[in-house]
């Protein structure tokens, strides 16, 4: 059976799966995230992703993490550029206490000071630790190049300093302006009817007053590509290479897909991943990675080697891109790469969770689900003449930035 869709009166929509399994999942996502905060708002998507579980009204924070475990559950929660997602894991009969449970959260937290004070100490810990791991804060540096002066480029934790400063009615300001009825998707997977999603949705969220979203968000400005260099005294060489690439409304990702896992992707077959680690050992750990966003997208590809292969690896890294720009993809390299990639995906949405998450973004996005039928057609209309046309458009050297962390 295919995902059914229900609007509520104030604009939330209700997105539901029947499946056969004793497990069942539901998410709350909002079209909120780090690139809508004002700058005096740097961390306020990912503070307010913790504070909604320290208490509501009808709730204090013990009540809030005993009411799925207690009976074997999971709740969770996570941020991104551009999302807020509230996510739960339970047995299907106890989809009515998972779904008035999240509802609570979103809707009905209260921010209790104590518990707002105690939490900006657990995220300065978290960029603490987060600062402790250059792999991993080379992406938001990079991001931050390519995006300068945008809230797009700010990393997602915040900073100390912003921090420092939130109160309770800086935290109900984000909200009002953002938690918008109209950017709202209620999703879940289960073997429960429609009909009694669509009972609990009125319930536990129609309720909610109408808050349709004003404001356009702000358009990224042009990217000009750049090269940076940072002492980090690190033990390895960690670099960057990347660009801007296509929005999720470009017809063209579908190639982008294609592309990125040629030349990077998750199999240890990639050609960078052959290149650097198989052939050379100049890397343990390289990758390539397409992120598409509402209006932009970021392509990168990082590597982490010693000091005295820095210039070997990069050399690699550009003669693949200069392969794939220069050399169009043979028939039997073509079907296998669709094949690759089409197993990969039909693999991950066996996940319900995933595939829950994945059909929340979709409505949100197209207000439509995106079958995985489809996908695939779309992947194997894919001609090599594109992928060589896409690694053109995007690999060019001149709109290649670099960061490297020595």
């Amino acid at each position: 059976m295919d995902f059914e869709l229900h609007t509520l009166n104030n604009g939330i929509r209700v997105v539901h799966k029947r499946v056969n399994s004793p497990v069942a999942y539901c998410c709350i996502m909002i079209n909120a995230g780090t690139r809508d905060e004002l700058e005096n708002e740097h961390g306020m998507a990912h503070f307010i992703e913790h504070v909604i579980f320290k208490g509501t009204k009808r709730r204090r924070a013990y009540h809030i993490m005993s009411r799925l475990e207690d009976v074997g559950g999971e709740l969770n929660a996570y941020t991104t550029k551009e999302e807020t997602v509230v996510h739960a894991t339970f047995l299907k009969n106890d989809f009515s206490r998972a779904f008035e449970l999240i509802s609570d959260i979103v809707f009905r937290s209260t921010f209790p000071e104590k518990e707002i004070k105690k939490e900006k100490d657990i995220i300065i810990d978290e960029i603490n630790s987060y600062k402790d791991n250059p792999s991993e804060l080379i992406y938001d540096d990079f991001e931050d190049l390519i995006y300068e002066g945008h809230p797009f480029g700010r990393n997602i934790l915040g900073t100390k300093h912003h921090l420092k400063k939130f109160t309770k009615k800086h935290i109900l300001e984000f909200i009002s302006r953002n938690y918008n009825t109209d950017k709202l998707i209620f999703c879940s997977i289960g073997d429960i009817p429609f009909s009694r999603v669509k009972k609990l949705a009125e319930r536990n969220l129609g309720w909610v007053a109408p808050n349709y979203r004003k404001t356009p968000r702000v358009a990224i400005s042009q990217y000009h590509p750049k090269s940076k260099s940072v002492n980090k005294s690190t033990y390895q060489t960690h670099c960057i290479i990347g660009t801007t690439a296509y929005d999720l409304q470009n017809s063209k990702r579908i190639a982008m897909y294609l592309l990125n896992n040629i030349l990077g992707g998750p199999g240890s077959n990639s050609r960078l991943n052959l290149a650097l680690r198989e052939k050379h050992g100049y890397a343990y750990n390289v990758e390539s990675m397409y992120t598409p966003y509402t209006d932009t997208g970021l392509f990168t590809i990082y590597f982490g080697t010693d000091k005295e292969n820095l210039e070997k690896a990069n050399n690699l890294v550009l003669k693949e891109l200069t392969r794939i720009r220069e050399q169009r993809l043979g028939v039997m390299q073509l079907f296998k790469a669709k094949r690759q990639i089409i197993g990969q995906m039909a693999i991950s949405a066996e996940s319900n969770e995933n595939l829950m998450l994945s059909a929340a973004k979709s409505y949100l996005v197209y207000n439509q689900p995106d079958p995985l039928e489809s996908i695939f057609n779309q992947i194997e209309s894919v001609s090599a003449m594109e992928i060589m046309e896409v690694a053109n458009e995007i690999l060019s050297p001149k709109l290649l930035s670099t960061l490297i962390y020595r």
